[in-house]
């Protein structure tokens, strides 16, 4: 009991926990992005895509661990933040060069975090929350997610705050992603470059594909 409280508590344990969380919803963001795909192929495809997933009485099960995963991953962030500013307080106040390798993508972490969870409270609200017009698809009535959805990006302006948003989850992922694998001990000389190319791949296909989509969807109007 005593080495798994020492675990949960320590900072190695809290980076490796975030990690895993940091994993899932990597995972998600993939998929999520993969199915929105079904907008190129048009209304009824969107919409079955997505009366399928809420139809589905495991989407509550999925929703929940989905919310946990980013609750914690959130509070140890913040957690481990604090912890990071209460060991080194001057170096907040005095910019030094480390010479660590400190990237864009790593130094600015926490605004690109706090940018995701702006993006998603709104996101949620105005689709997930949003309009609910009806429609049919092959004899089945479902939610019109698409009107919606293209709606939506008739707004130039929500067009920019979106491709914004997507510019910060692309560079927050691309840092993310290697971040996982270096706090499980996995960072080798052979393997972390291909990690690293991996993750600003990833990070460009997140912020680009979703973007796109939504300039896609503008036009659509």
């Amino acid at each position: 009991m005593i080495k798994s409280h020492n675990y949960f508590t320590s900072s190695i344990g809290k980076k490796q926990i975030m990690a895993l969380t940091g994993f899932g919803l990597v995972g998600f963001t993939a998929t999520h992005l993969l199915g929105n795909l079904f907008i190129l192929v048009g209304a009824d495809a969107f919409n079955m895509y997505a009366y399928t997933l809420t139809s589905n009485p495991l989407i509550y099960v999925a929703e929940a661990g989905l919310l946990g995963m980013f609750v914690l991953h959130l509070v140890l962030a913040v957690i481990l933040k604090l912890e990071n500013l209460s060991a080194r307080p001057k170096a907040y106040y005095v910019k030094t060069k480390t010479g660590r390798g400190e990237t864009f993508a790593s130094s600015t972490m926490p605004y690109t975090g706090i940018i995701i969870l702006i993006f998603i409270i709104i996101h949620l609200l105005n689709f997930k929350y949003g309009s609910n017009y009806p429609t049919t698809v092959d004899g089945t009535q479902m939610r019109d997610l698409y009107r919606t959805v293209i709606e939506y990006f008739a707004n130039p302006l929500y067009v920019a705050w979106y491709v914004f948003a997507m510019a910060a989850l692309g560079l927050h992922t691309s840092h993310g992603f290697q971040s996982m694998f270096q706090s499980w001990g996995i960072n080798h000389s052979k393997y972390t470059p291909i990690i690293q190319t991996a993750s600003l791949a990833y990070g460009l296909f997140v912020g680009a594909g979703f973007s796109l989509l939504a300039i896609y969807c503008h036009f659509q109007n």
